[in-house]
């Protein structure tokens, strides 16, 4: 019997996680750019999450939203072209 090994590593899609507000303008062009991708994320509210929140402030020293984490990258803003580029997909 044989037996195949992959690597499974290259399969694996990095976590998105976005931590945002309600009003924030870029926080909704950053999460509809994510669903057109069809890339899954989680959403922390940190208007109403204040764990989260403390979490956003310990990471990048501010409040600024929206704050997305690509794995272990760390971006402020929505920036288009950085984003596909860290999740490997076409702008």
């Amino acid at each position: 019997m044989d037996t195949q090994v992959t690597d499974n590593k290259k399969d694996e899609k990095k976590k998105v996680e976005i931590f945002s507000t309600p009003s924030c303008h870029f926080c909704h062009m950053a999460k509809e750019w994510l669903t057109e991708k069809g890339i899954p994320y989680v959403d922390y509210n940190v208007g109403e999450d204040k764990e989260k929140r403390k979490e956003m402030v310990e990471m990048t020293g501010q409040l600024g939203v929206p704050v997305i984490r690509i794995g272990d990258d760390v971006m402020v803003g929505f920036n288009q072209e950085q984003m596909a580029k860290l999740l490997e997909v076409a702008e």
